[in-house]
């Protein structure tokens, strides 16, 4: 039976309250300044009436034997993206994408931080699943692109290719980033135009950063131009953001939400495979939440 798409946003009704955006505390690992928490866990929570318009749109569209997906077991978010019944058109509307924080992106990232915003067991399990699924280290012609990155990818350790990209908005972490070999400031809010050729990289991935795209079909649709066939994108997120610049669809929902929310830009930007969704969390309840949405190019895209 298929999923349906509002099914897992019906079980989420945000809760309508005053969020003032400094109301939340900070987690700091006291071992160094590069494992400082900056990020806040997200809360349902409404920034300002913003992302009702998503969940009201589909209040009456789920059926009776619909399925309604919950995140609290690792195989029910494996399963939220199969076979899902997507309506026809795009779902979200334009204040969707708008954040509390309008402000340029270039301005709040302007000073580096050299810190980790996903703790150490979630960082880990990333790096595992990069290993499983990166081409082998040195293979001739591989190149990947890192977008939204800073000073560090959590790549495999010493995994390396002759093009490894990184794309952020803070150069200072970029020139950090010893993974990379060549790198770019853009903010991708502002130009979601790629600046590379068509089918150049095999491997896109973006590391709890999908939340901050305003114009995530526009990014989405370019990544699968830049994408060779078959190329893979992997999208990965947690449940932690800077909430004033994370989109209000992201800030109002859930982590299973998320994951259907991701799952809708590989659908909506076409040329991908049927997108699959993977909860890689290390200890459910006991550190961060670290999930996979990912697709590979179409090879006729």
């Amino acid at each position: 039976m298929a999923n349906r798409f509002p099914t897992i946003l019906h079980h989420r009704v945000p809760t309508l309250a005053g969020v003032h955006p400094n109301h939340f505390s900070t987690r700091t690992n006291s071992k160094s300044l590069s494992s400082s928490r900056l990020y806040y866990p997200v809360r349902r929570r409404l920034v300002f009436g913003i992302g009702v318009s998503f969940l009201s749109q589909f209040l009456n569209m789920s059926g009776a034997n619909s399925i309604i997906a919950s995140a609290r077991t690792k195989a029910s978010v494996d399963k939220i993206l199969e076979n899902v019944d997507w309506p026809e058109q795009f779902p979200f509307r334009d204040e969707d994408f708008q954040r509390f924080d309008e402000s340029s992106d270039l301005v709040f990232y302007e000073s580096p931080r050299f810190v980790t915003h996903i703790d150490d067991p979630a960082i880990a399990a990333l790096t595992k699943y990069y290993q499983e699924v990166f081409p082998p280290s040195n293979t001739p012609g591989v190149a990947l692109l890192d977008m939204c990155s800073s000073w560090i990818s959590h790549y495999p350790p010493g995994y390396k290719q002759e093009r490894i990209v990184g794309m952020g908005l803070n150069e200072e972490e970029l020139k950090a980033n010893k993974v990379l070999t060549e790198y770019l400031v853009q903010d991708l809010n502002v130009n979601p135009k790629l600046p590379f050729e068509d089918n150049t990289f095999d491997v896109i991935t973006n590391v709890v950063s999908v939340d901050y795209l305003t114009k995530p079909i526009e990014v989405f649709k370019e990544m699968r131009r830049i994408l060779k066939p078959g190329g893979k994108a992997i999208m990965s997120f947690s449940n932690r953001c800077f909430f004033t610049k994370a989109i209000s669809i992201w800030t109002s929902t859930g982590d299973a939400d998320h994951v259907m929310i991701v799952g809708a830009y590989f659908h909506y930007a076409g040329g991908f495979e049927p997108p699959q969704a993977l909860d890689i969390s290390p200890n459910p309840g006991r550190s961060d939440p670290m999930y996979i949405v990912h697709s590979s190019k179409l090879a006729t895209a």
